[in-house]
């Protein structure tokens, strides 16, 4: 058994408290008076930090109560045909739950729009710039500037890329810390194929990041698939798809993704 489990033994082993279940409703009893004792209390980053999560909580619990009033409301019946005919704008009175049903398609057709665009990792952390970059002093000995940066993480850099003169370089990417290639797994085949990086589309932490071609975890990558015979809707063979990094490169050595069917 792992280290971290030994609640989990005991449990096994000699069974809970008797007053588990009472102690766990009086802890969420308690909840509500602790958030607003934070609410009141908190200070600073803090408060704020708290003040968004909690927005966030009231959001999906106002759409939640929403989603149950609606699934709890009847539609009326339907009424047999009328003798008179009935104006073309009051055709929808007699029928709410034509809207309701609408309303639903397109929250259906948004939802799979969504997943055509989910990646493996919605949420990575973020890396600050006293993190990624180093600081490099340069000029006479007298008077040294502080104006140059060196890119401690890996980047992808263009094959035709040219480096600028030393004197007006501000970044500096290490040779050894680059890439070209990418482990990348398909994820209805369960196939792993090494590809080459054609660039990178986006960096989650920061424009610049992406600008430089930093690669760190949850990184939107642009690889080149026409070995994999992938076939676009029009008989073409797919060029270019996107992936994502799901590793830390600078731990592993190696740079793996999930390609974004």
């Amino acid at each position: 058994m792992p280290q971290n489990e030994y609640i989990e033994r005991a449990q096994k082993l000699h069974g809970k408290r008797l007053d588990t279940e009472e102690r766990a409703r009086k802890k969420a009893a308690r909840e509500g008076h602790k958030q607003s004792e934070n609410a009141q209390n908190l200070r600073g980053l803090r408060a704020k930090l708290y003040a968004k999560e909690r927005h966030h909580q009231k959001i999906q619990m106002r759409k939640q109560i929403k989603q149950h009033e609606e699934r709890n409301i009847k539609g009326a019946p339907q009424e047999k045909e009328p003798a008179n005919p009935i104006p073309a704008y009051l055709l929808d009175r007699a029928n709410p739950t034509t809207a309701k049903a609408l309303s639903s398609q397109i929250k259906n057709k948004r939802a799979e729009k969504a997943a055509r665009f989910a990646v493996p990792i919605p949420k990575v952390k973020g890396i600050s710039e006293e993190e990624l970059f180093k600081v490099v002093k340069t000029g006479k000995k007298i008077a040294k500037k502080a104006w140059k940066r060196v890119v401690t993480k890996p980047t992808f850099v263009g094959p035709d890329f040219t480096r600028r003169p030393v004197k007006y370089e501000r970044f500096i990417r290490p040779m050894g810390l680059r890439y070209k290639k990418a482990n990348v797994t398909h994820p209805t085949l369960n196939v792993t194929v090494q590809l080459p990086i054609l660039g990178v589309k986006k960096n989650p932490s920061n424009p610049l990041y992406t600008q430089l071609g930093v690669l760190t975890k949850g990184t939107i990558i642009e690889v080149n698939v026409s070995d994999l015979g992938i076939v676009t809707a029009s008989g073409k063979i797919a060029w270019g798809r996107y992936a994502q990094v799901t590793n830390n490169p600078e731990n592993d050595g190696c740079l793996n993704a999930v390609l974004l069917v």
